[in-house]
């Protein structure tokens, strides 16, 4: 922190802190509650605000060399040791939203001691949640995604995976959970943008993997989508797509009974566990999904790779201050 307005009181300049990238109150019913990724103060058009993103709130910053963070005796999440939290920089890094996203993910699904998962997605998102769930006890992690380097990141670090280029995953999930097809949680973290398996693999349909993890998810599970789902979508290629509207299988997942949950990652509600779990050497989450430093001037090559499909969570560093760790 390299400034402090005047209200600002249990916070001091040249503390290391961790932001959110839920901009939240911490006055209203829903924070009050936990649910800081649903404000209701911070956005004048609907619940939630956040930094640098269309529609919520207007909060610029997040990707820039400074951002002003309101309410920052709430928002902010101080490290305890600066010398420590240095050293762990990286992963530290990654409790401003991944890491706590793809925990909330697995949290929601239900996944637990012997827990067996499948998690449609291996970005940064559902490497964070593979690793999240290791930590919540799970016995088998199944990773699905038709990126090979990324498929090779997720089985780096323990988790099993299925390339849904070949074929639908609950056929493919017999082959590593002893013939059964099914998972006892799913975990979708691809959302909208998501394609087609097998034959449609590279067709866009949006529904496919939440249709997907329905199917692959057994009667009585739960499904945890921090996978990004938005109302409209101008880019679609069906009019129902463009208003947000899917064609989702709901009557299979109210026949199997399962419990869904969306809507953005909460991020406090987690990250100062987290930052224990890094602290004490529990977690390796920037090793696991192959966090690489680059500079701010480099940020437009690091998008461009990032779509094209590279295994890696690419961190700014505006001001060097990670290589001098």
């Amino acid at each position: 922190m390299v400034e402090k307005g005047r209200d600002v009181e249990t916070l001091t300049v040249g503390d290391l802190v961790s932001i959110p990238f839920n901009v939240a109150c911490g006055r209203c019913r829903n924070c009050k509650e936990g649910k800081t990724g649903i404000c209701l103060r911070v956005n004048p058009e609907r619940p939630g605000g956040a930094y640098g993103y269309v529609d919520m709130g207007g909060w610029p910053g997040g990707q820039a060399e400074y951002v002003m963070v309101p309410y920052a005796d709430w928002n902010a999440l101080r490290f305890p040791d600066k010398d420590e939290a240095m050293a762990r920089i990286r992963d530290l890094t990654m409790l401003s939203d991944i890491f706590p996203t793809g925990y909330h993910g697995c949290v929601t699904a239900g996944v637990t001691t012997g827990s067996t998962v499948y998690i449609a997605g291996a970005g940064p998102v559902g490497l964070a949640a593979a690793t999240s769930a290791f930590l919540l006890g799970a016995a088998v992690v199944v990773v699905g995604d038709n990126n090979k380097d990324r498929l090779e990141q997720a089985r780096s670090f323990g988790c099993e995976t299925i390339d849904v280029s070949n074929g639908e995953p609950r056929d493919q999930l017999a082959h590593i959970l002893r013939g059964e097809p099914e998972v006892d949680c799913g975990v979708d973290c691809v959302g909208f943008e998501a394609h087609g398996h097998g034959t449609h693999a590279g067709d866009e349909e949006p529904a496919t993997v939440l249709n997907s993890l329905m199917e692959t998810t057994r009667a009585g599970g739960a499904l945890g989508v921090p996978g990004l789902y938005v109302t409209g979508d101008p880019g679609a290629h069906t009019r129902a797509a463009k208003q947000g509207s899917l064609s989702i299988r709901l009557g299979l997942g109210w026949a199997k009974s399962h419990s869904f949950a969306t809507g953005q990652c909460p991020v406090m509600r987690y990250n100062r566990q987290l930052m224990s779990a890094i602290l004490s050497g529990r977690t390796s989450i920037a090793r696991n999904v192959n966090a690489t430093v680059i500079p701010l001037n480099k940020a437009p090559k690091g998008y461009t790779d990032f779509d094209h499909g590279m295994a890696k969570k690419f961190v700014l560093d505006p001001h060097g201050l990670i290589p001098a760790a």
